[in-house]
C-alpha cells in the first residue's frame, strides 16, 4: 500500500467495537507500542465447545464508571507485556473489529486494567499498519471532538 492510499489520522480517535457490545471508545493512538490494549475491569476465563473464551467488564468512556457492557470473545492467545512503565504483566489477547473512521478491520487487543488512565484504549502499531498514517499535531481527524463520537450530538 503506497502512502497516498493510507488514511490520516490524529493522535487520538474514537473507534467503534461492534463485536464487544457497539462500544465506542476514545483511543490514544500509540506508535511506540506494537499491540493494542483495551481496559477490561474484569477478566474471567471460561470454557466454550473446547476453547478458551474470556468475559469482561468494560467501561467505554473516560472517567465513567456507569456505563458497563459485559463483553465475550474467543482467547488466540496469552502474552506478557512490558507496560511503558517497565512493568511486566500477562494478558489476554483477543481478536475484534476495529472500526476507524468508515473503515473495518480485524486487530488483536490485549485486555488489561487502564481504569487509572487518561485512556481506556490505545491503538498500537499492529492495528495501524498497513492502513493509517498518524499526523501527531491532530485530533478526531476522522470525525468527532473531544466529547462526542461522529454522529452523537449532547
Amino acid at each position: 500500500m503506497n502512502k497516498q492510499d493510507k488514511s490520516v489520522i490524529g493522535w487520538r480517535e474514537w473507534v467503534r467495537l461492534p463485536a464487544l457490545g457497539q462500544a465506542v471508545i476514545k483511543a490514544k493512538i500509540d506508535t511506540g507500542a506494537r499491540t493494542s490494549a483495551l481496559h477490561a475491569y474484569f477478566v474471567e476465563p471460561f470454557e466454550l465447545e473446547g476453547r478458551t473464551w474470556v468475559r469482561f467488564g468494560l467501561h467505554p468512556r473516560q472517567k465513567d464508571t456507569e456505563m458497563q457492557i459485559e463483553c465475550e470473545a474467543p482467547v488466540i492467545d496469552q502474552r506478557r507485556v512490558t507496560d511503558s512503565g517497565g512493568h511486566v504483566e500477562m494478558r489476554y489477547v483477543i481478536a475484534t473489529t476495529l472500526v476507524l473512521g468508515g473503515e473495518a478491520y480485524e486487530a488483536e487487543v490485549t485486555l488489561t486494567d487502564r481504569e487509572n488512565m487518561l485512556f481506556r484504549m490505545l491503538l498500537g502499531r499492529g492495528a495501524l499498519k498497513p492502513r493509517f498514517l498518524v499526523d501527531s499535531d491532530e485530533s478526531f481527524v476522522l470525525g468527532g471532538d473531544k466529547y462526542q463520537p461522529p454522529g452523537e450530538s449532547s
